[in-house]
């Protein structure tokens, strides 16, 4: 290497999507969206609610400010508060670093009092009574009381690996119980036409289990053309 980066580097352009496209993913399950991208989407399943009885909301929508910190480090989420605007939710990037705290009460509350509408990281986080508190719907990788550091190098407003998926500044983020689902900004809309379509397919099926439906045809047709077999 040549010369060391900057300590911090913020993208000067951030791009989001419309607030149209942002309204078309609230209340939305995050099963729905990985139905309307050939099943996937989703982050890795170490990616959990950070509470998850009932005292912090369980989904949040918004569209990702990435803050690539790197292991044990939180100077990009500082960065990423500075230019988050109402609505974003920050996504925190460690590379999978454990035992560290990647955000905690004062974050959090800064956070919300920023207008974020959630935070995802691939690390931990410490301050749980404060974080409940706080208010501040998080997704994280456990807790641990231990603190990062803020010395950089750091990134705001690109991308980052994050728990096997790749996200950029501008896609989607929906979170809920069942976990954290990343929408590339590139099919935002094709996945919002698909919407319509997969609730009616839930609630038709949703009837029909509820009314005792339990029938497989699919497998009757496999075992009626060869394809499966009884052995």
């Amino acid at each position: 290497m040549i010369k060391e980066p900057p300590k911090l580097q913020i993208k000067a352009k951030i791009r989001r999507p419309s607030q149209a496209q942002i309204d078309a993913f609230r209340g939305i399950p995050t099963g729905f969206l990985c139905d309307a991208m050939e099943g996937q989407g989703a982050l890795g399943m170490e990616i959990q609610p950070v509470c998850t009885d009932g005292t912090l909301p369980l989904h949040a929508h918004g569209p990702a400010l990435v803050a690539d910190n790197g292991p044990a480090e939180i100077l990009a989420t500082m960065g990423a508060l500075h230019v988050a605007k109402p609505g974003d939710i920050i996504v925190a990037a460690v590379h999978g670093h454990r035992n560290c705290s990647a955000a905690g009460d004062r974050f959090c509350g800064m956070m919300k009092n920023k207008g974020c509408a959630g935070f995802v990281t691939d690390g931990q986080m410490r301050d749980y009574p404060g974080i409940l508190a706080a208010g501040l719907p998080a997704w994280c990788n456990g807790l641990s009381p231990n603190s990062p550091y803020s010395n950089g190098p750091a990134k705001v407003g690109f991308g980052a690996m994050l728990a096997g998926r790749y996200i950029e500044t501008g896609d989607m983020i929906v979170a809920d119980r069942d976990g954290v689902v990343v929408v590339p900004f590139a099919q935002i809309e094709a996945v919002i036409a698909q919407l319509p379509a997969i609730q009616n397919l839930e609630d038709s099926l949703d009837a029909k289990v509820q009314s005792g439906f339990y029938d497989m045809p699919a497998v009757r047709a496999m075992l009626e053309d060869g394809t499966a077999k009884r052995v």
